[in-house]
């Protein structure tokens, strides 16, 4: 076992739940079987599902299911649950919220905790401007409106995204995605005045940030033009395009250009905000400072909250009852955010996140030392990937990195795929996790790529 860094005493949640991975039967089990059972006869098809297990109970790091087995979590249902699963003071102030009531609809009766967690919003993200926030209740609808609020202040209609982006699954927000299958296909049309700009992608594309950013900016010259332009929306450190980060000066200088021109900077940090890339906002990394910033996932601990935060005078655009929603803001998931956001803040989540984020890219990086097949490590904080590929050709491999995902679930570690070509095992700990349990896992990862046959190839570096 390798030296620990001393981790902070962050409360599991849930019951109390041994921290350890426990396979008693093969996964599947027979109680998760009779439930998928269930599933494939009253849930659509198109509704899928990573690991076929029922879920019963979670805490730290550990997911447990119906047979008893005990999963390492390495997925946080997506960057979701990052303060841990059930913590003791995000239990106690929903519970709390719904003794008090559960909803009165903030545009007809408005309530504190709405206010408050905007408050702490437009503390919190980037930039000492005049901010302002509104409440919504996912992270697609959160970019939508995002869109809708540049569009109504800058009266220009179109808005540019990028390669490899995804921004959600509203009609909007799948044209504003990159990645057809399973996303986009079929569901046409797509919303219009939406355009794509090529990503900064150091692994694949070579390109200096300012030689990304300026061949980005070229095209959107030439197809939009800046004077058609309302936002461009991005996210600093892609998610389900693969944990793509990009290279140093690009954002900054697509950032400036936005400002130059009057176009709307939106950073969808969806995926990457509240202490998981190791800072509180991953825009933080780069030293930009969004014009408007879409949160959400990790703001509640797991209720369904979202928020579009910017400049005042951005936010003031829309008329009055041009934002909104029944449901934005529930006072339940505010409970949530106002105990979350508490424990990023005094809870060492950030410093959890950097310690995790190391311990991740050492061990995967000597993975790729002495595996070809490992093709980058790559990430901010507690969002870690690898990317897998062809030694031969570097061409992605999204057949190994099924097999070496399907293998981890079998052995009780819950992994999650991303990218664009399907070549991405994306690593999400819970910040809650402890070091012996991420390290098992890891353990159980090279064990499952190792498995895998490979042509004879060369070690790199």
């Amino acid at each position: 076992m390798s030296t620990s860094t001393p981790t902070p005493t962050i409360p599991l949640g849930g019951p109390t739940l041994p921290q350890e991975r426990r396979v008693v039967t093969a996964i599947p089990g027979p109680r998760s079987a009779e439930l998928l059972a269930r599933k494939a006869a009253a849930v659509p098809a198109g509704v899928g599902h990573t690991a076929p297990i029922h879920a019963v109970a979670a805490g730290g790091g550990v997911v447990v299911d119906a047979d008893g087995n005990s999963l390492i979590d390495l997925g946080s249902g997506i960057a979701v649950t990052s303060v841990g699963n059930a913590h003791p003071a995000v239990v106690a102030a929903v519970q709390a919220q719904v003794a008090q009531f559960t909803h009165t609809c903030f545009m007809i009766s408005p309530y504190e905790s709405y206010v408050a967690v905007a408050e702490a919003l437009n503390r919190l993200t980037p930039g000492d401007h005049e901010k302002k926030t509104a409440l919504f209740n996912s992270g697609a609808e959160a970019v939508e409106n995002a869109v809708k609020i540049a569009r109504k202040a800058t009266g220009r209609q179109a808005v540019v995204a990028f390669d490899h982006g995804y921004h959600g699954r509203t009609n909007l927000t799948m044209a504003l995605t990159a990645k057809s299958m399973p996303y986009k296909s079929g569901f046409g049309p797509f919303a219009p005045e939406v355009y794509r700009a090529p990503l900064s992608y150091p692994f694949r594309d070579g390109l200096s940030g300012p030689d990304a950013a300026a061949r980005a900016i070229s095209q959107i010259e030439k197809q939009v033009g800046a004077d058609n332009l309302a936002a461009v929306i991005i996210e600093p450190i892609q998610g389900e395009g693969g944990f793509i980060v990009p290279a140093a000066g690009f954002l900054p200088a697509i950032a400036d250009w936005c400002r130059e021109n009057g176009v709307v900077f939106i950073a969808d940090e969806v995926q990457t905000g509240f202490a998981r890339t190791g800072a509180m906002f991953a825009s933080e990394h780069f030293g930009i400072v969004p014009d408007l910033i879409t949160t959400a996932k990790g703001i509640a601990a797991g209720l369904p909250l979202a928020a579009v935060t910017g400049r005042a005078d951005l936010m003031d655009a829309s008329h009055p009852g041009g934002l909104g929603g029944t449901y934005g803001g529930n006072p339940i998931a505010c409970a949530a955010a106002l105990a979350s956001i508490d424990a990023f803040e005094n809870d060492g989540l950030i410093e959890r996140a950097q310690q995790i984020g190391a311990r991740l890219t050492a061990r995967l990086n000597r993975l790729r030392g002495t595996d070809p097949r490992v093709g980058d490590v790559r990430g901010l904080g507690a969002m870690v990937a690898a990317e897998f590929v062809d030694p031969e050709t570097g061409d992605p491999d999204a057949a190994l990195t099924s097999a070496v995902a399907k293998a981890c679930i079998a052995e009780g570690v819950i992994v999650l795929t991303c990218g664009t070509y399907g070549n991405v095992i994306r690593f999400l700990p819970p910040l809650s996790i402890g070091d012996d349990l991420l390290d098992e896992g890891l353990d159980v990862i090279a064990a499952a790529l190792a498995a895998q046959p490979q042509n004879e190839g060369v070690a790199h570096d």
